[in-house]
């Protein structure tokens, strides 16, 4: 069984657009009629089949023709108005990514203010950790998946700077490209998802939770409907951008001192796998008292994984924090983890990874 689509478009003279869709829009002429007086052809190309009708009543509408060439195209124009008042803008077919100057902003997200979650893609909920996203610079999302079992996901990829997947409770099973079979996320590990790997999430336990890191915010999920998963090769040293893909393992992780007394962490080999472009540490209570500091951390983003403590910052009012909430410190302000409690738990997420800590003495 044959199908083809397409999509209408009006005109009010035939004639003056046959010209315009194939010389200047490179596109084919498949049909015209009735012959004596045309008032419909059909024309395709770039992926798409548009009929173009003598009165027909919808609007003119956008037409966007995605180009890795735009100059090369249509003599350089990016925006053109066909006769028939069809909109036509030119763009690049793979944009460069732009990574917005961070807005830096002391940011506290607490789970008690009931900060609403949403529906996103493949059906799991979504709640925004961050809310002005340091001027669009990164993406702090807290995922849940109430009720376990498959995922309806497709093999996709992102268009991103960096991606962390950090499992806070549950366990979910990923494929990914050229990384051989099924890998299982439980609480506590991480996946480094390199710009554009192929992946597809299939599984997941009841009541899963993951922290989602994203840079820039806004970026680009796109479906691939030709690779396959598992690919056929393992290629465990591939390199996406600059990037290795990272499953770091909680179990059997060494822990040592943290830079901030009084605090003891587990490196994730995040920063030696993405060239210091990020770091993620998790913390707990150590030996030794709380302490002001200060960073330089472009971005310095932690969530609250277990426990409670108070975060002080110079000028502001102490904030209690429990599980689930987090913040984000900007570098040089004066902030202490105070009071935490034994078990507290912390991720800490930093970009870039590379960058220094200043304990101030009281």
């Amino acid at each position: 069984m044959e199908i083809k689509a397409e999509f209408r478009l009006p005109t009010q003279e035939l004639r003056d657009d046959i010209p315009f869709y194939t010389k200047v829009l490179k596109m084919r002429m498949d049909m015209i009629y009735p012959a004596d007086d045309p008032t419909i052809a059909v024309f395709s190309g770039h992926g798409l089949r548009l009929r173009i009708e003598k009165g027909a009543e919808e609007a003119p509408g956008t037409l966007r023709i995605l180009t890795d060439d735009p100059d090369g195209f249509a003599d350089g124009q990016r925006h053109l108005t066909a006769p028939n008042g069809t909109k036509i803008e030119i763009e690049e077919l793979n944009p460069p990514l732009v990574l917005p100057p961070v807005q830096h902003s002391f940011v506290v997200r607490r789970l008690a203010d009931q900060a609403p979650w949403v529906i996103g893609r493949a059906g799991m909920h979504y709640r925004d950790l961050v809310l002005d996203r340091l001027g669009g610079a990164m993406i702090a999302s807290h995922i849940r998946i109430p009720d376990g079992g498959p995922v309806p996901d497709m093999v996709h990829y992102h268009k991103v700077g960096f991606q962390l997947i950090f499992c806070v409770n549950g366990w979910v099973d990923v494929l990914y490209e050229d990384q051989g079979g099924m890998r299982r996320l439980n609480a506590g590990d991480c996946f480094i998802q390199p710009p554009e790997i192929r992946h597809r999430v299939c599984e997941a336990s009841d009541d899963l939770q993951v922290i989602e890191i994203g840079v820039p915010a806004d970026h680009v999920t796109e479906i691939d409907h030709e690779m396959e998963l598992p690919t056929p090769h393992e290629r465990p040293e591939r390199e996406w951008d600059g990037q290795r893909f990272v499953h770091n393992l909680a179990e059997g992780a060494a822990w040592e001192p943290f830079r901030l007394p009084g605090f003891e962490c587990r490196d994730t080999t995040i920063a030696a796998n993405t060239k210091d472009v990020a770091g993620v540490q998790v913390v707990r209570r150590g030996q030794g008292t709380p302490q002001w500091s200060r960073h330089d951390a472009d971005i310095h983003f932690t969530f609250v994984m277990k426990g409670t403590m108070l975060l002080e910052g110079e000028e502001r009012a102490p904030f209690p924090l429990e599980a689930g909430d987090a913040f984000v410190i900007p570098p040089g302000m004066k902030t202490r983890y105070a009071e935490p409690s034994d078990d507290i738990e912390l991720l800490e997420v930093t970009l870039s990874g590379a960058f220094k800590t200043k304990v101030i003495e009281t």
